[in-house]
């Protein structure tokens, strides 16, 4: 037998996992695997086997699309293939470049060796997916490396280098040179051993400190709240050492199926596919050129300037940092050296790699040291004049191919690109606070926006590690148009009888990261105030408007930054104290409006601010905002912190099911009045019995 994937060199039969781009282990190529084995175990010649992956990688694991499908379990299963490789005579090695990841690993485990490649990574990412390792990983595992190392990696998810794989065990040798010339010889010093080891006839040692594994229990549960499989993780790793092997395995089998079936998981896969999806843009054509950015501009040095100059050094791209002002600029660099200092201290980067991102920042205020840069943004003063005066400007000092953003978080883009002489070059690119940690950016694109900068705009985005997410133009564009609904209610629901506290300890409960308040004191109320006064000439008379926000900034209560915002806080502390005065403005602001105040339970708090979201984004559907539903979570879990386990607000609402969440909107809407009318779309959908998810891309006029 010889085929691209499968050979004989010197008595060693060389199999080749090629599924690109990946090598994923689905179906077809746990069938070739299977046959491949079958000829080298029944080949005389053949005395040892090697089995190595394809292209940059060993195996990425499981086709994750085939999860909850017929196509996961059919055999050859890869635990019906390792049985079979345990029981060979003749030597199998695993020999690892690039990653071993999931199932991939859990493979490599089960054979007799395994040897990696200096810069190889290996790891059991699953609990990222909500999952547990369900191919033997957590039997395995803690019999090779002990239990303590098979919690890490399998609670985190992080993959070890080679060098700490073959420290703790994981790996039987790390080649010096090339991967399979170090296989071939392994294979041939190993192959006339009269037995091989084999991981599952090992036994697991226990922890030698007593109460070990209920110690990590209550750690894991404070620490992992809401989300099942770190548990169920720790719960099969104590079955590898108290149960016997093939109980254990059934066990793991067991508690993966739960985590399967579950809710949790299936909202974490919905995210990881998600991303995939994310970066297809259905009418861009696949050929659109894509021009490189080597070098970047960036238009003002405040907190968001700083922080997108600091994204692009991080990533190994020269920045210039222009501002108008000496004095701006030396706060903006204090800043930035300070956060590198911090991260310095923290042991997360070394200290010569630190200098180095400093000086790929290049400070100046001279706005003419923009022209050679690839890519210039800006990051000024949220002001349409301010604004089209500095694209105006750049458009006169840039160079004729340099794509031209702006970081606005809710203007007019193509009011922006229409100062321009090129509107074709110009995009939004809304970086998320703190620019240099959040990993989304809302790629806004204008309607003269042309495709190559639509497409240069989305790759330069992964080349720096963030999410691009491609959005149209409205006021706020996704993120913050649907968030102006949930925080509308919030607030709706303070004059209505609910206290800051309830509000926000409500949606904590529901699983957000931080409540409504708490945020708003974080960010800082003044920013959306000024918006408000801004708006305040163009808002319908008869809407229904809080007050509360307002009052609190006549105040000068500004959030965390004044020591006082919805909640007080002391000298040098970030916790929000509830706070009287608070209590009285919303008391006052009811009584103003005519508002009887009454108890709110922390139910219709969920409802009224979760289902606000959902509304709104199937308006943001079916205008074309958003390009699909899968686009409007990605937003909220990585830009707003919505628990990532719940999927997003459109998969939330899938899971409760449209038809119930449209019902619900529906007796808001006779309740509270044309806030809450039903988005056409979300009405169509839940009459028809169908979902966000089914969806898709397609056509979205009801």
């Amino acid at each position: 037998m010889t085929t691209d994937n499968y050979s004989v060199q010197g008595g060693t039969a060389v199999i080749t996992l090629n599924n690109p781009p990946v090598n994923a282990m689905g179906h077809a190529v746990r069938q070739e695997l299977a046959a491949q084995l079958e000829a080298a175990w029944a080949d005389a010649q053949v005395q040892a086997i090697v089995i190595t992956g394809a292209g940059k990688l060993f195996c990425g694991g499981a086709d994750v699309k085939a999860f909850n499908t017929p196509a996961s379990r059919a055999e050859p299963s890869s635990r019906t293939i390792v049985k079979q490789i345990e029981a060979s005579t003749k030597p199998v090695i695993a020999a690892i470049h690039g990653n071993a990841l999931g199932l991939g690993l859990e493979f490599a485990m089960g054979c007799h060796y395994r040897i990696a490649q200096r810069d190889a990574k290996l790891g059991l990412p699953e609990v990222k997916l909500g999952l547990l390792p369900g191919g033997g990983g957590t039997q395995r595992l803690p019999r090779l490396a002990g239990v303590e190392a098979a919690l890490r990696m399998i609670v985190e998810g992080n993959p070890v280098g080679a060098d700490e794989a073959l420290a703790i065990g994981l790996v039987d040798e790390v080649a010096a040179g090339e991967l399979l010339p170090a296989a071939l010889d392994f294979a041939a010093r190993v192959s006339g051993r009269s037995e091989h080891p084999v991981a599952s006839r090992r036994q697991a040692a226990a922890p030698a400190e007593a109460g070990w594994f209920e110690t990590q229990r209550e750690k894991l549960a404070k620490a992992k709240r809401g989300l099942p499989a770190p548990l169920e993780c720790l719960a099969c790793i104590e079955a590898a050492v108290s149960m016997p092997f093939d109980e254990g395995m059934q066990f793991e089998r067991q508690r993966f199926d739960v985590l399967v079936n579950g809710t949790e998981s299936k909202a974490l896969r919905h995210l990881f596919l998600a991303e995939r999806a994310a970066a297809k843009i259905p009418d861009l054509p696949a050929d659109t050129p894509v021009a490189p950015v080597r070098s970047v501009a960036v238009i003002g040095a405040g907190t968001m300037g700083g922080g997108i100059a600091m994204s692009f050094a991080n990533a190994g791209i020269p920045v210039t940092l222009v501002e108008a002002r000496q004095e701006a600029l030396d706060r903006g660099l204090a800043t930035i050296r300070k956060n590198y200092d911090g991260t310095v201290a923290k042991g997360k980067l070394a200290r010569e790699e630190a200098d180095a991102r400093i000086a790929r920042i290049v400070p100046t205020l001279d706005f003419g040291q923009v022209a050679g840069a690839d890519l210039v943004i800006e990051a000024v003063f949220e002001d349409m004049d301010v604004k089209k005066e500095l694209f105006r400007k750049l458009d006169a000092l840039s160079k004729a191919d340099a794509i031209l953003a702006t970081n606005t978080s809710r203007l007019d883009v193509n009011e922006i690109a229409a100062t321009t002489t090129r509107p074709g070059s110009v995009i939004g690119l809304h970086f998320f606070s703190p620019a240099n940690v959040m990993r989304l950016v809302e790629v806004v694109r204008g309607q003269a926006t042309a495709p190559g900068v639509i497409a240069s705009s989305m790759a330069m985005a992964r080349q720096i590690g963030k999410l691009p997410v491609l959005v149209g133009v409205c006021d706020g564009f996704v993120g913050n148009r649907m968030v102006a609904q949930y925080a509308r209610e919030a607030e709706f629901l303070l004059e209505e009888g609910a206290l800051p506290q309830q509000v926000d300890g409500a949606l904590q409960k529901f699983g957000l990261a931080m409540g409504r308040f708490a945020m708003s004191d974080l960010a800082g109320l003044d920013i959306s105030w000024s918006s408000r006064k801004r708006q305040a000439a163009t808002r319908p008379a008869h809407l229904r408007y809080s007050k509360v926000a307002d009052r609190l900034c006549e105040l000068g209560r500004f959030g965390q930054k004044t020591g006082a915002g919805f909640y007080r806080y002391e000298a040098g502390s970030r916790t929000p104290v509830p706070d009287t005065v608070v209590s009285q403005i919303i008391e006052e602001c009811a009584r103003e409006a005519g508002i009887q105040r009454r108890a709110i339970t922390d139910e219709e708090i969920v409802e009224r601010c979760i289902y606000a979201l959902v509304n709104e984004g199937a308006k943001v559907l079916q205008e074309g905002i958003a390009q699909r539903a899968s686009d409007i979570d990605l937003i909220y879990v990585n830009g707003y912190g919505f628990p990532a386990w719940r999927g997003g607000p459109m998969f939330y609402a899938d899971t409760v099911g449209l038809a119930t969440v449209y019902q619900r909107i529906c007796q808001f809407h006779a309740q509270h009045g044309a806030f809450w009318t039903p988005a056409p779309l979300l009405k169509k959908l839940a009459e028809e019995g169908s979902s966000f998810k089914e969806l898709g891309n397609a056509p979205r006029n009801a």
